[in-house]
């Protein structure tokens, strides 16, 4: 019997470290302007209108949720994955991420992933079949959808990079046919660095909505926070609060 008791107590004892969730942790793409970027190299802060979201999230649920800088894209999901960040703030679905997170609904932002080329080297892009014996650059651990990412790894011949501007450098020198990369971060990152030599195609690869995920490991992981969070999404798009921190967002990321 008393083995029996013991053994109910550890099961029971996540059940009660999971009741008191006094606060909870966020990170994302430091390399995501407008939606984030790393504030500076000495700090652990992560700025943009996903920040100024988080934090009236929090305030609203009753939970501040500090976003942080945790390292590279890839670190970030396995940090998340791994229960030591409790939310990943901006995630396309994927199937794997699905086994690894919950996906919080609604989503609180639409995304369009788009096709950057050189002027002297335009060509027409209807499908992902377009871009077959194609060179192209993306960022490493980035996702364009389920559909694209399938037909990609069968199909495409893409080189996937450490960091956005690395990518810039390798289509605006010529070395790949094309930059794929989601069209709010692109043009932040363009125009900050004044280049001229590219164009956007206007058909983009994919529209996808833009998601808060929580980890299966966060110690805050509940039905009923998660049910709270949703509520206060589905208010924050009601009242068009993303579009507004958006213009704020690059209005910073412009006079860094």
């Amino acid at each position: 019997m008393r083995e029996l008791f013991s053994a109910f107590l550890l099961l029971c004892i996540p059940l009660f470290a999971r009741a008191d969730c006094t606060a909870l942790t966020a990170s994302g793409n430091a390399e995501y302007p407008p939606y984030l970027w790393h504030a500076a190299d000495n700090t652990d802060a992560l700025d943009g209108a996903i920040t100024q979201l988080m934090t009236t999230l929090g305030e609203r649920i009753g939970i501040p949720v500090q976003v942080q800088f945790v390292g590279p894209w890839g670190r970030t999901q396995e940090e998340v994955a791994n229960g030591n960040i409790d939310l990943i703030a901006g995630a396309f679905y994927t199937k794997a991420r699905s086994e690894r997170m919950d996906y919080l609904r609604p989503a609180f932002q639409e995304t369009r992933s788009v096709l950057w080329v050189r002027n002297n080297n335009v060509f027409d892009f209807r499908d992902f079949s377009d871009l077959v014996g194609k060179r192209g650059v993306t960022v490493i651990n980035n996702s364009f959808g389920q559909a694209f990412d399938e037909y990609a790894r069968e199909h495409l011949s893409i080189l996937q990079v450490g960091g956005f501007e690395q990518a810039l450098r390798m289509i605006s020198n010529g070395r790949v046919d094309y930059l794929l990369y989601e069209e709010q971060p692109g043009l932040a990152y363009i125009e900050r660095a004044q280049i001229t030599n590219l164009q956007m195609l206007e058909v983009p690869v994919s529209r996808e909505p833009l998601y808060l995920t929580m980890s299966l490991k966060s110690a805050c992981n509940t039905p009923e926070l998660k049910q709270r969070i949703s509520a206060e999404l589905q208010k924050m798009n009601q009242e068009g609060l993303m579009a507004h921190y958006l213009a704020q967002a690059r209005m910073r990321w412009q006079q860094r």
